[in-house]
């Protein structure tokens, strides 16, 4: 690819029904945008795509994969083990070549304001590209999930979106725009069902409350298995290896076995720790097929495409 590339990583509230994927994806598809990464969970019940490309090209296919998500996804019957405002729930833009954060978060707002345009649907906008500083965290944006959310809007001023008005959208809710550096999904599964003790653990790891820097944890039930999902929005201020020495470390605490360990999505070759513990570990794991410099060079076909 020449020229400057823009990763986007849009989640979808939908990971059961491969058919609806697959459409969301047809219309992302276009001239300039390449498929590095499909991943669907149907504990989650969420789909993360991976593009990159041409940043006006990338920034068009998100919107009219939202449009199809709009179309599609109806939330007032989804339910899944993980957190969502909307059908398209977040639209993350990071940078990899040749463009800056700064620039990622123009194109984030961009998207948003034509999201909100085409489609009705009320806009949040978060890290780089928040325009209030209370936004700065995703957390904060999808307290309460999309049923919360729904009913404070209207009366509490300050969960009202960015774009849009009092109400959000009937069936497709909100939608979370953001701006970011690369962000690394690592799940750790254990051999437990007991959904408490991964909620003890995301609670002692994560940053917020005052465990590893910056790490966002849930604890859920997912694939049968208690399964504790980490977000690490800052890889080189953080290492993997720290977060699995951390998780390490707890798991003797209260004896629980650890499973397997994945990572959803793609990985920074920066962030590839080649002969550490945690990448040995991982199930299922394709260093030619999951690091993101590697993947650019082979992108996925687009489905219908030959």
């Amino acid at each position: 690819m020449n020229g400057p590339i823009v990763e986007c990583v849009p989640n979808f509230s939908e990971g059961t029904d491969a058919a609806r994927v697959d459409a969301i994806l047809c219309a992302m598809r276009g001239e300039g945008v390449y498929l590095l990464d499909l991943s669907m969970d149907a504990d989650h019940n969420r789909s993360v795509v991976t593009i990159a490309g041409a940043p006006g090209a990338v920034v068009e296919a998100a919107i009219r994969g939202v449009g199809k998500a709009v179309e599609l996804i109806d939330l007032t019957r989804q339910q899944g083990a993980h957190p969502r405002i909307g059908a398209a729930d977040v639209i993350p833009f990071a940078p990899v070549s040749g463009v800056r954060l700064e620039q990622c978060a123009l194109l984030a707002r961009q998207a948003g304001l034509e999201i909100w345009r085409r489609f009705g649907v009320p806009v949040f906008f978060y890290e780089a590209a928040a325009a209030r500083p209370d936004r700065a965290s995703l957390e904060d944006v999808r307290k309460g999930q999309f049923e919360g959310l729904r009913e404070s809007v209207s009366r509490d001023p300050s969960r009202r979106p960015d774009l849009g008005g009092l109400a959000l959208h009937p069936t497709a809710g909100a939608c979370a725009v953001g701006a970011r550096k690369f962000l690394v999904t690592y799940n750790v599964s254990f051999d437990s069902t007991d959904v408490a003790l991964v909620r003890a653990m995301a609670r002692e790891i994560r940053g917020s409350s005052g465990g590893v820097k910056a790490v966002r944890a849930l604890g859920v039930l997912a694939h049968g298995r208690a399964q504790l999902s980490l977000n690490i929005p800052d890889f080189e201020a953080t290492p993997i290896s720290e977060v699995h020495r951390k998780i390490t470390a707890l798991a003797a605490k209260h004896k629980a076995r650890i499973a397997e360990t994945e990572i959803v999505g793609l990985l920074p070759e920066a962030a590839y720790e080649r002969e550490s513990d945690w990448i040995r570990q991982l199930s299922r794991f394709d260093p030619e097929t999951k690091i993101l410099e590697r993947r650019l060079a082979t992108p996925l076909r687009w489905p219908g495409e030959s």
